[in-house]
């Protein structure tokens, strides 16, 4: 019971310091302004661990290459600790389990890159029915953009409702069901 809990507790920990750094990295690869209290706050969050990282991994093409490295170290950290406390002998497995284990950290990290992706865009769908005007409502107008226009330029608008988000969430899940957990199923033969 104790070892669930800190799993638990690992896992909302890993995974939320990981959620920002996606944010961070999918910010400035969507080019939303960092002008506003939301991209601040990721900024915040995460500037403790790239900002030093950024002295050793510098961006390239525009893409903040530290952000998305300490999302997947974080993810594969998290994986670490979880088969340790799962009882894992690490010691023993060798360096013939790390294939394994960096897939598995792979497919956490897009598992977890397509959940935030999905909520961005719910939340976007939903703001922009129940309140357009907030001041978020253009940070996540500007981050589900990328996701929903391939969308909107095929399915027109039904009766004034936009229908490019269900879209999108329906195809998130389908690459949830299919490629992801193919991928982490087969990262989980390699270790175990």
């Amino acid at each position: 019971m104790l070892q669930d809990a800190l799993q638990f507790l690992l896992r909302v920990i890993f995974d939320l310091f990981a959620s920002a750094l996606w944010l961070r990295f999918y910010m400035q690869w969507a080019r939303v302004p960092f002008h506003n209290p939301f991209a601040q706050f990721i900024v915040k969050v995460t500037d403790f661990a790239v900002r030093p990282t950024r002295r050793v991994i510098p961006g390239l093409f525009g893409l903040d290459l530290a952000s998305l490295l300490l999302f997947l170290l974080t993810e594969t950290l998290l994986i670490l600790a979880s088969l340790w406390l799962a009882g894992y002998p690490l010691g023993l497995a060798g360096s013939s389990v790390l294939p394994g284990i960096g897939l598995m950290a792979l497919a956490a990290s897009l598992r977890l890159a397509i959940y935030i992706c999905m909520g961005l865009v719910l939340i976007q769908a939903v703001m922009s029915w129940i309140n357009p005007y907030s001041p978020f409502a253009s940070v996540f107008a500007a981050l589900s953009r990328p996701l929903v226009a391939p969308f909107q330029r095929i399915i027109p608008p039904i009766g004034g409702v936009d229908l490019s988000p269900l879209a999108v969430i329906i195809l998130m899940q389908l690459v949830l069901v299919a490629p992801v957990a193919g991928l982490e199923r087969y990262a989980r033969t390699l270790v175990w």
